[in-house]
């Protein structure tokens, strides 16, 4: 029976350090739904090519598509070794916090400028550019375009999980700093504020 009590207090003082088992599961989960949607992104994407009397045209054709292609490819990796490591309980420190953090800032932003990019260009495909003589190409190539936008809308969803694991990871680690102490002696004040 003491034996069980002790092993109840081990558990909880782990979960003390890690946070809660729910909020570690959940946060493994929003780690690995990324996973599935860039592999789902990045599969449309490669996937994408139409031949037609006016040509081919595929992804590799467009710079923009194959850093989509890499990102999402890149992003699902991330996202598959950090849910590993999420998911396997250990007590939280400072530079595996840090880590998190930049990792997921970097990623967040890797994932947004791939979208954003790969969105200019399917503008373009559909509205075309007079002033530099660029024409419509979804009007020839519309199953290409179809297939393209259904990726970057994939790699938008994707942008979002990598915002929440990004507030996620931050509330982490700047959780674990102490705030600021007021001073009155010298040096420097900080307002207290009483209600």
């Amino acid at each position: 029976m003491g034996d069980k009590r002790m092993e109840e207090s081990a558990i909880a003082g782990e979960d003390e350090m890690n946070g809660s088992t729910g909020l570690r599961t959940a946060e493994t989960l929003l780690r690995l739904l990324p996973v599935a949607l860039c592999v789902v992104a990045l599969v449309v994407m490669l996937k994408d090519s139409q031949n037609n009397d006016f040509g081919s045209l595929s992804y590799s054709d467009l710079g923009a598509f194959r850093y989509l292609v890499h990102a999402s490819g890149i992003c699902a990796g991330y996202s598959l070794l950090s849910a590993i490591i999420v998911a396997v309980p250990r007590p939280s420190t400072m530079s595996r916090a840090w880590t998190f953090f930049l990792l997921d800032q970097l990623l967040t932003y890797f994932i947004l400028a791939a979208g954003a990019i790969s969105t200019e260009v399917v503008y373009l495909a559909y509205k075309g550019d007079v002033s530099i003589t660029w024409s419509q190409t979804c009007g020839s190539f519309g199953g290409f375009c179809r297939k393209a936008t259904a990726s970057i809308a994939i790699t938008f969803i994707v942008t979002l999980c990598y915002a929440v694991l990004s507030i996620i990871s931050s509330y982490r680690l700047f959780s674990k700093y102490d705030a600021p102490v007021a001073c009155n002696n010298k040096g420097i004040e900080i307002p207290v504020f009483h209600t």
